[in-house]
């Protein structure tokens, strides 16, 4: 027997084009295009699941969802919003929401969220808050957390605990996700914290470096190989998919794919089985995907450069990692927690940082984010011999940042043609920067702004000439 789905939403093409599709794939649909009518003809008729806009132009999407919930509790509710931000999440899924679907709406992916919905247990669709929104784990009604003293830190700044909330939010689905932030915000510590507070925490976590790999050697890391595959391929090899099976795979950097292992990536989420590089088998494969990127996939796809059913298919869930320029409240919290890594890792019997030291943490812009923060405490640790950390174990940008209480830019007195004396300072290090800055825009103009070639001209590898572009126009902002 088939399920009956009613559509409410206030976009009339939407409704026919996602109805129509849905009929085509064993569900019988009605439609209806305000709240108010929607609720009308719900009362009127028995749908097994309700497909409704969470903005309409007469109605709340939330209130038709608690008046549906309150007449019939056992149905499904799916919201559909263009606003995938928190409060929406919460909201819904605490009023007693199946699922919540973000615009642009791909059919596909509607079908698979109705057809996990249709297959739940009676019992876990009723009750909102109860575990039951799309692959929650129902062995635990709230997600694990994370500990301070594992690899990801829950610190005081306001950005931090919006950043835990989303996570917390979104661990316990199968949703993927992208990872938006600078390099060294720890993208890849977040992807693994959402992993251990998944249903998934048991299976493998397996991360890939996109930025670093050929073309050649792209294909094979995702999907392995057969023996005799190409030159050099002496042995059958796994790739990640094989080896995240269960589990989640990371791919960092996801937007140095080529567009042909883009293709191939996109087949694998679709029909979820692949085939190895020159093999014929196709086998089966469940993973969680989860991607970062410091570039923007939805400015890359409309650029050409990323393609945009594939953006579609990771952006289930996006989160934004803020550098830690913006979570001074944190440097203190950080500073310790690697402080005692540090210690642990040298064998070190040492005391605090001086209080000078930390004002400097506090005080210095971070442009490596976390990563150079963590390596700044080993260097300082290791340097330490006994007593606290002092000054004298910084490297010179941290001395010498123009915030630091000891930097001493040089001061140089001149006279203009009025003979008044002006100040003006010289900075060599800003002086290189920019010369650097000049010679790769350079270098872009004439080869079109491909990077892969202008880096290839520079000696540098892709990834190396985006973060030293980034740097050098968010220091100059």
């Amino acid at each position: 027997m088939k399920k009956k789905v009613l559509i409410i939403d206030d976009d009339l093409d939407m409704c026919t084009l996602l109805g129509r599709f849905l009929g085509r794939n064993g569900y019988e649909v009605d439609m209806a295009h305000s709240g108010a009518k929607g609720l009308l003809k719900f009362k009127e008729n028995n749908f097994d699941i309700v497909l409704c806009d969470f903005r309409l132009g007469d109605k709340d999407g939330k209130d038709v969802l608690v008046e549906i919930k309150n007449e019939s509790p056992s149905t499904i509710v799916l919201i559909i919003t263009g606003y995938s931000d928190i409060k929406v999440a919460v909201d819904v899924i605490k009023l007693g929401a199946f699922d919540y679907i973000t615009k642009p709406l791909i059919p596909d992916e509607v079908l698979n969220v109705l057809n996990n919905a249709v297959n739940q247990p009676a019992d876990k669709s009723s009750a909102p808050n109860s575990s039951a929104q799309k692959n929650v784990p129902a062995k635990s009604g709230v997600p694990k957390k994370a500990s301070n003293t594992g690899e990801f830190l829950v610190g005081e700044a306001s950005t931090t605990k919006d950043l835990y909330k989303q996570i917390e939010i979104v661990a316990p689905t199968n949703y993927s996700i992208i990872l938006y932030g600078e390099s060294g915000t720890g993208k890849e510590v977040i992807a693994k914290t959402i992993h251990n507070m998944s249903d998934r925490a048991d299976k493998p976590f397996i991360a890939m470096d996109c930025g670093t790999l050929s073309k050649e050697l792209s294909g094979s890391e995702l999907f392995g190989h057969v023996k005799g595959a190409f030159t050099g391929a002496l042995t059958d090899k796994e790739g990640h998919f094989e080896l995240a099976n269960g589990g989640t795979l990371f791919l960092d950097e996801v937007a140095n794919l080529t567009y042909e292992i883009q293709a191939s990536l996109l087949r694998v989420i679709q029909e979820r089985k692949f085939k190895r590089v020159g093999g014929n088998k196709e086998m089966p494969v469940d993973v969680r995907i989860i991607v970062a990127s410091n570039e923007n996939l939805q400015d890359a796809y409309r650029k050409g450069k990323f393609r945009e059913d594939l953006y579609h298919r990771f952006n289930e869930f996006s989160i934004n990692l803020p550098p830690l320029r913006e979570r001074k409240k944190d440097i203190p919290l950080f500073a310790n927690f690697f402080l005692e890594k540090a210690k642990a890792e040298l064998n070190r019997e040492i005391g605090e940082f001086e209080d000078e030291v930390m004002q400097m943490f506090i005080n210095y812009s971070w442009p490596g984010n976390l990563r150079e923060f963590r390596n700044v405490v080993r260097r300082s640790v290791l340097l330490t011999q006994e007593g606290n950390i002092s000054a004298k174990t910084l490297p010179w940008e941290i001395t010498n940042s123009s915030s630091s209480p000891l930097s001493a830019k040089p001061v140089v007195e001149t006279k203009n043609f009025d003979d008044d004396t002006v100040k003006k300072d010289y900075d060599l290090k800003d002086a290189a920067s920019k010369a650097e800055y000049e010679a790769i825009m350079s270098v872009l103009k004439e080869v079109n702004f491909n990077k892969t070639k202008a880096a290839e001209i520079l000696k540098i590898d892709r990834k190396t000439l985006y973060n030293k572009i980034k740097s050098y126009e968010e220091s100059n902002n």
